[in-house]
């Protein structure tokens, strides 16, 4: 089950490395298309990481608080490589797109906002919906397989997310659970190592303060580490939670700016949250920025290496493995259930609906089709669309 892991890697730390950054550089769609893009060609294509391996990184992402896909590629990069492969595999994937959004703060700062945005996203959005749904039927395809209680769990918290708007973090446990109790016998639980994991969630947080003496940074970095330590959910779940601190209680940003924050989160590539290194750059230039990344990314960093060793020392066991059997159909799940939440803020009339539907048959039709060719085709089809119809 966990055999990838009791015997030497079959790649180098430089490859993992290499990889993340490509995946960072050009890794569009937000969290269910990468964690998708991860299991394609990090278990599929390259056998680097077997799918337990794989399975129980996404559940113990989908467990603990903070970015999805920056803690599954945390998760991988310590299965052979332990801590300074998390480190390095985390740094990577979040660099480029973190780079990328402090150019275009600058860019924002300098030139009094980005008019053009509105029409790349128009096009980039639309073509998002079709590269997340293609990610997340593979990822169910594969995951979930024909068990009947798997797919009750997986159906259960897709319509949950497409009613409530939300990923309800509770829920994923409950699947963990309730496929634990019914597959191995409950006298198992106390092996399970689950007490180790609420044991190892507390600490490491406050340590995102400390050097920190301006009274501004202290504030950035105070809030930021709340929004990545408290906030559960993929993507655009820790956008409420950031709008309530940045524009409605300290006041840093108007709504057209924080509107303009999840613009670029959108159309960049890498975790959507990297949002918050563009609110730090317009409230605090780049220490700012800075500040608010690494107060986002600390405590996903350490909810994800903390539990590590205890997911991998139990793994084996049946109720262990029948908990995140559990999880990740459930995780699988509610990453369905968003791809029609995205889906009704970016499919607004016929050309997105067209655009949508064409990245899908495009995507199924020729395998090998980068996503980067597919979405800068579709900004440049809202650059020249938009103007004409709005």
């Amino acid at each position: 089950m966990n055999a990838t892991t009791a015997t030497a890697p079959s790649y180098t730390l430089g490859q993992m490395v290499l990889y993340m950054l490509r995946l960072g550089t050009f890794g569009f769609g937000g969290p269910v298309a990468l964690v998708g893009y991860m299991h394609r060609d990090l278990v599929e294509r390259r056998t680097w990481i077997s799918e337990q391996d794989y399975k129980e990184g996404l559940a113990l992402a989908q467990m603990m608080p903070g970015p999805l896909a920056a803690q599954l590629g945390i998760y991988l990069g310590y299965v052979h490589y332990r801590v300074v492969g998390a480190t390095v595999a985390g740094i990577a994937f979040v660099l480029p797109s973190f780079l990328m959004v402090v150019a275009l703060g600058w860019a924002y700062a300098q030139y009094g906002g980005l008019s053009w945005m509105q029409a790349v996203f128009y096009g980039v959005g639309a073509a998002v919906v079709g590269i997340i749904a293609m990610s997340a039927y593979k990822l169910t395809r594969k995951t979930v397989g024909k068990d009947r209680l798997l797919w009750a769990i997986f159906l259960s918290l897709a319509v949950v997310t497409v009613v409530t708007e939300s990923e309800i973090a509770w829920l994923f446990i409950a699947g963990g659970l309730l496929n634990w109790f019914w597959r191995a016998p409950p006298k198992w639980l106390h092996k399970s190592g689950l007490n180790a994991l609420a044991v190892t969630q507390a600490p490491g947080i406050s340590g995102v303060l400390s050097g920190l003496d301006l009274p501004l940074l202290g504030q950035i970095g105070l809030f930021f580490a709340k929004a990545g330590a408290f906030v559960f959910g993929s993507g655009l779940a820790i956008v409420p939670f950031l709008y309530g601190g940045v524009v409605t209680e300290h006041h840093w940003l108007n709504d057209k700016q924080f509107v303009d924050a999840v613009a670029v989160a959108m159309i960049t590539p890498g975790p959507v949250v990297i949002t918050v290194g563009f609110i730090g750059y317009l409230v605090a230039g780049f220490s700012g920025a800075c500040v608010a990344a690494l107060g986002t990314f600390l405590p996903c960093y350490l909810f994800t290496v903390l539990p590590a060793p205890y997911f991998k020392k139990y793994g084996k066991l049946p109720a262990v493995k029948a908990f995140v059997d559990g999880i990740t159909a459930a995780a699988v799940g509610a990453i369905t259930g968003s791809v029609i939440v995205i889906a009704r803020r970016s499919i607004v009339d016929w050309p997105t609906i067209v655009l949508a539907l064409a990245t899908v048959v495009l995507l199924w039709r020729f395998k090998k089709l980068q996503e980067p060719v597919v979405v800068v085709a579709a900004a440049l089809f809202g650059l020249a669309v938009y103007p004409l119809i709005h």
